[in-house]
């Protein structure tokens, strides 16, 4: 269906995703002039009624929720006999993508994302619904870090006794089933606690608690075998977050927190515990300390409480230092002037102030990602910008490549490029220049070259000495994932 107008509106350009009842893409809303995400439901299945009904009211159950965890719905309509459910583009990976990638999690992070899915699931469980197939897969990370949950496929009202599921069969992934949906008992918003629970096992242990040769071995195991001992797998974790998994997880309904809520109230004294032993939140637990209760955030060292208190208290420290280290340096000065026949020794490069950033795709459109490029200088790994997704004809479909540029806030003589990116293995090429080009050429020559770049990577540029306010990063080769991302870029100039 690559290539379609649907409802005169939304042309489908890639496949990003393909399940046992509908077909995901990233479509260009032609109205709006924006990317947005489109489920087409399969032909072979639109024709029965139970399915076809269960496809419309996941859309009505995710438009009844308006939550910053939550992808958003924006429409739905049918063309053709393709019914079809608009939906927020989240640009970005699944969690179970970063947890493949990255294997075990900070456990402060892993709490963070185990935060933001609960509470998606008590606005759910607020208008009644049970999500009922809580997975990594269901759970896209955005550009910014944030964790939103989608695919409300098989909810279920918590005011609808039977539903569109005949009793006794199992819905959701048996890797994250709780033993009730197991055995076609009731679920409850329970259920997605367990889910939930195992979720957050994972994200601490890099992998799930069971394996099995068949789907109904796992499901079995769920119900049957007791939880491996996340300390043991991670024994770093603070025993008060190992309760949490321990109480989530637990096989009796009645052992087990009785509401999302209830788990959130520890989760969250479980991330202060973390970050208070670890020193400093990583990732998005930065975001989501920020906005804990005070019960909570009292647990956590001042300096993440109250930044501003903390940071006052800082200055008077650094300016008490200050005037006694003054006096030492005086007297030292003496000592910093060379000798006689040995040079000074030099000193060491220094970040030189970037006053921003801009996009090049000089055999393009010229635009790529132009909304994005102040992510690459922000100071957050976290966020980044990224070239678009060349998945169509190889390389960059007939390009020679693109590519973004830093301005240093004067001109600099630049010995250093620092670059740091979640998709390494690509090509760039350096180039340094007083003002930027329209075309690759205006650059000049280039002053580095890197193939195959790290996740960071420290760049030395030979400039010959010369000032350039623009630093071009031209990315001539792609990464397997058909795009490339720069997360950060320092510039580093002489001391």
């Amino acid at each position: 269906m690559l290539g379609t107008l649907l409802n005169g509106r939304f042309r489908l350009e890639e496949q990003i995703g393909s399940g046992g009842m509908s077909t995901v893409y990233r479509a260009f809303d032609e109205v709006l002039e924006r990317s947005v995400a489109i489920k087409v439901m399969h032909a072979s299945i639109a024709e029965d009624g139970i399915q076809l009904e269960r496809f419309r009211r996941e859309a009505r159950t995710a438009a009844k929720m308006q939550h910053p965890h939550v992808v958003t719905v924006i429409d739905a309509g049918e063309d053709e006999g393709h019914p079809f459910i608009v939906l927020e583009y989240v640009e970005g990976e699944t969690l179970k993508d970063r947890i493949r990638r990255c294997g075990q999690l900070p456990v402060p992070e892993a709490v963070a994302y185990a935060i933001e899915i609960g509470r998606a699931l008590q606005a759910a469980h607020a208008e009644r619904l049970v999500h009922r197939d809580v997975k990594p897969q269901n759970v896209l990370i955005d550009p910014e870090g944030r964790a939103k949950v989608t695919d409300f496929g098989i909810t279920r009202s918590l005011d609808d006794a039977e539903g569109l599921t005949a009793t006794g069969r199992v819905l959701g992934t048996t890797d994250y089933v709780s033993p009730e949906q197991a055995l076609g008992e009731t679920v409850t918003e329970q259920s997605d606690v367990y889910s939930l629970g195992i979720v957050l096992f994972e994200m601490l242990t890099g992998r799930v608690p069971y394996r099995a040769e068949s789907q109904v071995g796992v499901a079995m195991k769920h119900v049957r075998e007791p939880m491996p001992d996340v300390q043991r797998i991670r024994p770093e974790m603070s025993a008060a977050l190992a309760a949490v998994v321990e109480r989530a997880t637990a096989k009796e309904r009645r052992n087990r927190y009785s509401s999302v809520a209830e788990m959130l109230s520890d989760l969250e004294q479980a991330l202060a515990i973390e970050v208070a032993r670890s020193g400093h939140p990583t990732g998005e637990a930065t975001s989501v300390i920020r906005a804990l209760p005070r019960r909570s955030a009292e647990i956590m060292p001042a300096r993440w409480r109250n930044p501003r208190l903390w940071g006052a208290t800082l200055a008077l420290l650094v300016i008490g230092a200050a005037l006694i280290v003054a006096g030492i340096l005086v007297n030292a000065e003496e000592d910093k002037q060379p000798v006689a026949g040995r040079p000074a020794p030099a000193k060491p490069p220094t970040n030189v102030e970037l006053s921003g950033a801009g996009d090049f795709d000089p055999g393009g459109d010229g635009k790529e990602h132009d909304y994005e490029v102040s992510r690459a200088i922000d100071d957050d790994p976290a966020t980044r910008w990224s070239t678009e997704n060349y998945s169509q004809g190889g390389g960059f479909g007939g390009k020679s490549g693109v590519g973004l540029y830093v301005t240093a806030a004067r001109a600099v003589a630049a010995t250093q490029l620092d670059l740091w990116t979640r998709t390494p293995g690509y090509d760039v090429s350096i180039y340094a220049a007083d003002k930027p080009g329209e075309k690759i050429g205006d650059w000049g020559k280039a002053v580095a070259r890197v193939k195959g770049v790290g996740g960071k990577e420290e760049i030395p540029l030979d400039t010959a000495g010369q000032p350039r306010r623009h630093y071009l990063i031209w990315i001539t080769s792609l990464p397997d994932g058909n795009k490339a991302d720069i997360a950060q870029v320092h510039l580093l100039g002489p001391g």
